[in-house]
């Protein structure tokens, strides 16, 4: 424990700034974990909200929080994109007819050239 007044003073505003940091801290984690599971704009708004003011406060460094809003904006556009490729699977699969599957051609030439070949070979060895 502190014995100068001016510590005891600095351990109870320590305190208190511990407190309301850890709140800060938590609601910025909450928000972001639930941008994560949910990635809609009124999510991502309030995350990104919270991280800019952990950034203020200096609870977190910027770069962290540029890492962070950067990984959640990926997490929207990755839905995004998902979404639309899912609307346009749907709508090709809708009006596309079932068409038969191509199968490829044997070709012709590579047999007759490995036949030609043996043939070839059975000759100089007969002479």
């Amino acid at each position: 424990m502190p014995i100068l007044a001016n510590a005891k003073k600095a351990l109870r505003s320590s305190k208190r700034k511990t407190e309301v940091n850890q709140v800060l801290k938590s609601k910025t984690r909450t928000l972001i974990k639930k941008a994560r599971l949910n990635p809609v704009t009124e999510n991502l708004s309030a995350a990104y909200s919270a991280i800019d003011k952990s950034v203020k406060k200096n609870l977190m460094h910027k770069n962290k929080a540029a890492r962070l809003k950067s990984a959640l904006a990926l997490l929207q556009k990755n839905t995004d994109s998902k979404k639309s490729a899912d609307a346009k699977t749907t709508k090709k699969s809708d009006t596309k007819k079932a068409s038969n599957p191509k199968t490829k051609k044997t070709s012709s030439k590579t047999t007759k050239k490995t036949s030609t070949k043996k043939a070839s070979a059975k000759k100089s060895s007969s002479k």
